[in-house]
């Protein structure tokens, strides 16, 4: 199984993603790690991506989870994957990858981003992330959990609810 922990910058992805990799002993990989330098100067700078700065980025999650795959190992990414289009090429036809959406409202994820130091994101993208987020649909079978429990929390409940999943 794979999980592919998605949402807007600031809700939690790699806290949850790490938490839950150490916890079940799962590979892990930080999505924003592949993204290309340009990607990143461009948001640092401010600008928010296009679909087109995006596109080798989402392929190279998309590779790491073939990896994953063709190694029958089971791990976590991270990925904002905020458009289904995105979530169309990381996840497609892949049935043993899962959506884990932590979600949460502007003003909390504002406050967040506010107190971190020493990420590319600038918290003035937030709202360019919101405005093109589509939260997943029923038939993506995404797990969703809230932000406002603490990050033990959210990766005991992810845990669980997996372990319902395999139990079906």
């Amino acid at each position: 199984m794979i999980l592919v922990i998605m949402g807007v910058s600031g809700s939690g992805k790699t806290t949850i993603a790490t938490g839950l990799a150490r916890k079940l002993g799962w590979q892990y990989q930080e999505g924003d790690a592949l993204h290309p330098p340009a990607n990143v100067e461009k948001m640092k700078s401010g600008q928010p991506l296009s679909d087109a700065d995006r596109l080798p980025w989402l392929h190279r999650i998309a590779a790491k989870i073939d990896e994953w795959r063709a190694q029958g190992v089971s791990g976590v990414v991270t990925c904002s994957a905020l458009k289904r289009s995105y979530r169309d090429i990381i996840v497609g036809n892949r049935p043993e990858v899962v959506l884990v959406y932590p979600r949460g409202s502007k003003e909390p994820i504002a406050k967040r981003m506010a107190a971190r130091h020493g990420h590319f994101m600038p918290a003035s993208l937030l709202d360019s992330q919101f405005a093109i987020l589509e939260e997943p649909s029923p038939d993506e079978n995404a797990i969703v959990v809230d932000i406002a429990k603490t990050p033990d929390e959210i990766v005991e409940e992810i845990a669980r609810r997996l372990q319902q999943r395999s139990a079906v």
